[in-house]
Formats: C-alpha cells, structure tokens, sequence
C-alpha cells in the first residue's frame, strides 16, 4: 500500500504515540486527519505539520459516523484512550477500574461500526492500537489490560462480519509491547511500577528498549506501507525486536 496520496485518519492522533503516527504518514505524503478532543493542541499541530484537525469526542457513535462520512478514509487509527489509573486491585474502584472500557473499547466499538456501516471502500484498512498489556496483563492498572484485549475480539468481529457481508475491509491490531516514556500512557504506567518496585522513574523506564514515538510511527507506516497488514491480524511492535506477529490462539 503506497501511502503518498492516501486519506488516513488518525484517532488520538495529537500525543504520544498517535502524534508519532502522524508525523511518520505525513512524512510519507498521506492526506491525514487528526482527531482529538482538545482544540487548542489541535490548533498548534495544523500549524506544525500539513494536516487536517477535528476536535471532536472519540467516543461519540455520531461523531465517528460523521468524520467517516465527510474524510472518506482509506485507513483509520483508532489510538484514542485514557490514562489507566494507577492502584492495586484490592483498592481500586469500579468507576477507575473501567475507565478504559468507557473510553478505549467503546471509542473502538463505535469507529469499527462506522467502518462497517458506511462502509468504507473496498480494501480500507481500520487499525486498533492495543497495548502489551493485553498479553501479559497489568496487575497495577485496573481494567486496562481486559480493555486492551477487547480490542482485539472487537477488530476479529469486524473481519468476519466484512467477509460475511463481502466488503472487503481488513481490521487489524498493532500491540505496543513495550512502555514509552513521554506518553501519557507510558508515565503513568512507569510510574505506578516504579512506586511500587521503589524505584525511580528513571530506572524504570530504562527496563525497557530505547523506542521513541516517532520510531513507532515510522515502524507502523513501514509495515502498513509494505504489507498492507495483510499477512495477520495482530502485530506487536518492541523497539529491540521490531514486528513480530501475535497469535492469538
């Protein structure tokens, strides 16, 4: 899939690793659409790069619908979420324990309904953006790793019913295996661990390989780019191992 030229819509595109994301498809000459909700950071990531910005509630079903109806997208990055709040389980409660599950897995229910019941043409490619966590687990974040798994039921649904329905539409996952600091995501996590490691937050952001923001972009547009994501459904990206693909039983 040569990128130059392509409408690519990327969701929770503003920050961290979304914004690396962009920055690597602009870099490949796409016609990108960043969503996000807060204006102001938009306003300044128009001026900064050659994109389109929408300020708009990723978890709204309307919002989705609309943005798929006015951008005609030939591949959509669903990177919206919210930072898992930080607590052990025996002291977590429900409101913070399914905050991902408010914000990540319904933002992604509602794109990949967007997709389907549009559609999109023939050969869109829709992307969730997961997390190692969903392999692995992560004991000090609530119901952030279940949230993350879900993800992947939800794009494994999506295939079948496209190919039922003879759509064409390929729905894939990317799983960032490890954390990265800098990201709201990746400091809160660094941080809860380290506090209960007692470490610093330094120490424990070194356990884990050197991979910035835009080196991920730049590995997703690569591995877009290259295969289309038509080998699997599920690839993990790390900064030392690089794509591997997931199977996921």
């Amino acid at each position: 899939m040569d990128l130059d030229g392509k409408r690519i819509v990327v969701v929770g595109g503003s920050r961290g690793l979304g914004f690396g994301m962009v920055e690597a498809f602009v870099a490949r000459a796409a016609k990108v659409t960043v969503v996000a909700r807060d204006a102001t950071t938009l306003r300044a990531l128009g001026e900064q790069l050659a994109v389109t910005t929408v300020a708009a509630d990723a978890t709204s079903a309307d919002a989705a619908k609309r943005i798929m109806s006015e951008t005609r997208p030939d591949v959509v990055i669903m990177n919206a979420g919210a930072e898992p709040p930080m607590d052990r389980i025996d002291r977590i409660g429900w409101e913070a324990f399914t905050t991902n599950w408010n914000v990540d897995v319904k933002a992604a229910l509602h794109w990949v309904q967007a997709a389907l019941t549009l559609p999109m043409a023939p050969g869109g490619l829709v992307v969730l953006v997961s997390s190692g966590a969903a392999v692995q687990g992560s004991p000090l974040s609530g119901g952030y790793a279940g949230a993350k798994r879900a993800q992947w039921f939800i794009a494994k649904y999506a295939e079948g019913l496209s190919t039922q329905l003879g759509l064409g539409l390929r729905f894939r996952v990317i799983v960032p295996r490890q954390m990265f600091a800098g990201t709201g995501v990746g400091n809160a996590g660094i941080s809860g661990y380290a506090a209960a490691a007692g470490r610093t937050f330094a120490e424990q952001a070194a356990a884990w390989p050197d991979m910035t923001p835009r080196g991920f972009g730049d590995t997703v547009a690569e591995l877009i780019g290259e295969t289309a994501l038509e080998e699997a459904m599920i690839y993990a990206v790390r900064g030392d191992t690089g794509v591997t693909v997931v199977n996921d039983g």
